[in-house]
């Protein structure tokens, strides 16, 4: 076998080591810097917004969001899409390590007799002299990288979409409470009413305008409560199984989240996870360059092998029968007919349209932001006059009934006074869940308040 002194001693493996030390020293991929933001608004550092845990305080929320966390399929898709990236970059980065291989065989011939040989060699080990196992290895990571900003893109968006849902089941049961006593409201007036008909008091059009109110009513019930199921079947997909009857709201008052604080921070645009993996793609493009520029230039690859020979299958470890050898190749591409130059052109122009997606993820993240913002600047206002025209509708009503108890109005003026109280609340119902959306959507946009102690993971 191979001796440590001829191994100290041997031309071709000075060479090697020499060639080692070279070894990534050039590094051909263009130089990255973050782009500046695409967009003419300026970024500041801001306020840090709640993060989720805190802007979410209601309990039963908090647990259907970790239910969902731990059993809905997308996300489960998109961790799996994580784990085989990095799979990708562990293959990547084994290319950039020699190899061994071991190999045995024996022989008979008439002449000689037995032989037999054991060998370790290095299976074609490139020297990365000019990046290119390098600048490959970098993409890998900047695309695992990227897969994972994806897949907390995908768990910020069933975190919203996941509170969407349950806050519209809430005012769903809201609704359905309303209709209900909407309902038995007019249940019991239109009995008034049949007993007033009979005894000559009211026409039958009074009696038919209060029956076809009734019935209208019914059918607004049973859409209301099909809408209801309808809401926990949505819950239940994001979730990924069905919904605990001790998490679902209740028919009670809509569950209020905690308010956005006003200086919201237009920094953390920057930090938005589908933003980051447009990044992540930009960085990997660059790297994809310096591999394309590397092809154009020699490899060198080293192989050897080292082990022991022998006539005879007992003698194969003794002294004298080791054996080795060990040489470098080189290649370099001459006559290609510009497909060398070709690859550099198509990784630039594959940079550039990174450049171009992640310019536009940033510009629709200012976007979306102002959408939310512009929705919120004028909800307070909305939420009050909404308040007041109920407020009055509902005192319309009582001076409504007391003018027709009393015989000064019309059976079709009640009727109006009720429709116009209950238009009144269920517009009411749906401004209050507009305005617990629009703290979810602005906790979306704005990353998730992305920092160290969010719960986005």
């Amino acid at each position: 076998m191979l001796s440590r002194q001829r191994l100290r001693t041997t031309p071709s493996t000075l060479l090697a080591c020499a060639l080692l030390m070279l070894s990534g020293c050039a590094n051909l991929a263009p130089d990255y810097s973050r782009p500046p933001a695409a967009v003419a608004a300026p970024l500041s550092a801001g306020q840090v917004l709640p993060t989720g845990q805190q802007l979410f305080t209601d309990a039963r929320l908090q647990r259907l969001i970790e239910l969902a966390m731990a059993n809905n399929r997308d996300l489960r898709g998109a961790a799996l899409k994580v784990e085989q990236a990095r799979t990708q970059l562990s293959i990547q980065d084994a290319a950039r390590l020699p190899g061994l291989s071991l190999g045995a065989s024996a022989s008979r011939s008439a002449n000689d007799g037995r032989s037999a040989s054991v060998q370790v060699g290095l299976t074609a080990f490139e020297l990365d002299l000019f990046g290119h196992l390098r600048n490959a290895s970098e993409s890998a990571l900047q695309s695992a990288l990227a897969s994972d900003e994806s897949r907390r893109s995908v768990q910020l968006s069933l975190i919203a979409e996941l509170a969407n849902a349950w806050l519209t089941l809430a005012a769903d049961l809201q609704r359905e409470a309303l209709i209900r006593q909407t309902l038995e409201t007019r249940q019991r007036g239109q009995d008034l009413n049949q007993q007033r008909h009979q005894l000559g008091a009211i026409a039958g059009l009074a009696l038919a305008q209060s029956q076809s109110a009734l019935e209208q009513a019914r059918l607004d019930l049973a859409n209301a409560t099909l809408q209801v199921e309808q809401d926990r079947h949505s819950i239940e997909l994001l979730l990924g199984s069905a919904l605990p009857a001790e998490l679902a709201p209740t028919a009670g008052p809509l569950p209020q989240l905690a308010a956005l604080p006003a200086d919201l921070p237009s920094g953390l645009l920057l930090e938005r996870p589908d933003v980051r993996a447009a990044e992540h793609q930009l960085q990997a493009s660059h790297a994809d360059i310096g591999a394309a520029r590397a092809e154009r230039f020699p490899r060198i690859t080293l192989t050897g092998s080292a082990g022991s020979a022998s006539r005879q299958l007992g003698d194969l470890f003794k002294a004298g029968t080791g054996v080795w050898s060990f040489g470098p190749s080189l290649s370099l591409p001459i006559l290609d007919g510009g497909a060398g130059r070709a690859k550099v052109d198509g990784a630039e122009i594959a940079r550039d349209i990174a450049l171009a997606a992640y310019d536009k993820a940033v510009q629709t993240a200012f976007r979306e932001v102002a959408d939310a913002l512009s929705v919120r600047a004028s909800l307070a206002g909305r939420l009050a006059t909404q308040t007041a025209l109920a407020d009055n509708a509902a005192l319309q009503l009582r001076l409504a009934e007391g003018s027709w108890r009393a015989g000064g109005s019309s059976q079709l003026e009640l009727l109006d006074a009720q429709r116009t109280l209950y238009a009144a609340q269920q517009a009411l119902i749906s401004l209050r869940l507009a305005e617990q959306g629009n703290r979810i959507t602005l906790y979306k946009v704005l990353g998730g308040a992305w920092n160290k102690s969010n719960n986005i993971q």
